[in-house]
């Protein structure tokens, strides 16, 4: 590890861990450590993928803080799959992360692999991909909400992906074939898997992370908490807020590295539906620091695939037309790591070089635009963004 005291925080997919982990924490400050920067990764397969993760970024940061700051780091780390810029999750990786479904993942791949033109195929496919989603026979998920494309007719869902990705109408697919439309199916099950990953995430993080954090804070009630999230880990870390009671507020900063969830989460109308309101409205008042949401034009995983997800898992308020209309684009379906946060009133926003020589706007949300810095989902080892954290922070030389 590059910097020290550093501590790990694990997760199981019910965001239950190990005992102790709050009491190691409470001691860091016992020791005299003032500032604890907890990061959560979006993707990663094993436990030292994710050390090796954050060694990387924390590296700067001792030569970044102020005199007088003592930090400690914290590593968040939880069972998650890959949400990249590659076009298919392999197998082996989704047998890692959902063990219990190995059967199913096998299957599922062969089939995109296979590629057979037979309606037969696309209907075993549609019902293997319910299965991987734990959606029921009556079309029914644990939570309630089932993305449209895992109820849709499996046939019509990849030519709608397929259509998609290819720009090409779905209805004129349907009659190239069948044997086409496995592009389309290739990302169906991308989807699905993001669609289990994301409800993850965000369970983690509610009942995981923001406990824990609760727990510190009440044992040690002078430690300012740093959030850091990258991908799905923004999403975990952003809805750690929902598990701190009210009266608790740790947090003093929360940095979102171009983040997989909504740009409208912390709305309290939603433009396009203005009695609905996003699924953080209003969290953010429990930071005492800013929120801020880094944001890149270059990120195409947040650019054209989030959207494609969104709008199939109901991220968003209007699903009035049928599901051959989706539009990748539209601003209804955004990434809050594509084009920063939506809908919040007076909300700043801000370009790279400018945060780096002035600094962070001291409360309130804040979208940086890193484009300069972030070409893609993945691009985030950069000191820049270290420096971003540290002034959102405040904890860094003038």
């Amino acid at each position: 590890m590059s910097v020290d005291p550093y501590r790990e925080i694990v997760f199981d997919k019910d965001g239950d861990g190990p005992a102790g982990q709050a009491a190691e924490l409470v001691a860091l400050a016992r020791r005299g450590v003032t500032d604890l920067v907890v990061f959560a990764h979006g993707w990663n397969n094993s436990p030292s993928g994710a050390t090796r993760l954050y060694a990387d970024f924390f590296a700067p940061f001792p030569g970044l803080l102020a005199p007088g700051v003592e930090a400690g780091y914290a590593g968040v780390v939880w069972p998650s799959m890959m949400f990249s810029d590659e076009p298919v999750p392999d197998f082996r990786a989704l047998v890692t992360t959902l063990p219990e479904k190995e059967r199913t993942i096998v299957r599922l791949t062969e089939l995109v692999a296979l590629a057979p033109a037979e309606e037969a195929a696309f209907a075993e496919f549609g019902a293997l991909l319910r299965e991987l989603a734990d959606v029921g026979g009556e079309g029914v998920a644990a939570d309630g909400a089932v993305p449209d494309f895992l109820l849709a007719d499996p046939v019509e869902t990849c030519a709608v992906f397929t259509g998609a990705l290819t720009a090409e109408v779905p209805e004129t697919l349907l009659g190239d074939g069948l044997g086409r439309l496995w592009k389309g199916g290739r990302e169906a099950l991308r989807q699905a898997a993001y669609y289990v990953m994301k409800k993850r995430a965000g369970h983690v993080g509610e009942r995981g992370l923001g406990p824990l954090l609760a727990e510190v804070a009440r044992a040690a009630p002078g430690l300012r908490v740093h959030l850091v999230g990258h991908s799905m880990g923004a999403r975990l870390v952003a809805y750690a807020l929902r598990g701190l009671p009210g009266a608790l507020r740790p947090v003093r900063s929360m940095t979102l590295l171009q983040g997989a969830f909504s740009h409208y989460a912390f709305a309290a109308r939603l433009p396009h539906d203005p009695g609905r309101a996003g699924a953080l409205k209003d969290l953010q008042l429990r930071v005492r620091g800013p929120v801020v949401a880094c944001h890149s034009r270059h990120d195409t995983a947040l650019g054209l695939l989030y959207p494609l997800a969104s709008r199939a898992a109901r991220d968003s308020a209007s699903l009035a037309g049928p599901l051959g209309r989706l539009v990748a684009r539209d601003p209804r379906w955004g990434a809050i790591g594509w084009d920063g946060v939506q809908g919040v009133p007076g909300a700043a926003r801000r370009v790279l070089p400018t945060v780096l020589r002035d600094g962070v706007p001291a409360s309130g949300c804040v979208s940086v635009d890193v484009a300069e810095a972030v070409r893609s989902h993945s691009d985030i080892l950069r000191p820049e963004l270290a420096g971003v954290v540290v002034s959102a922070a405040r904890i860094g030389r003038r």
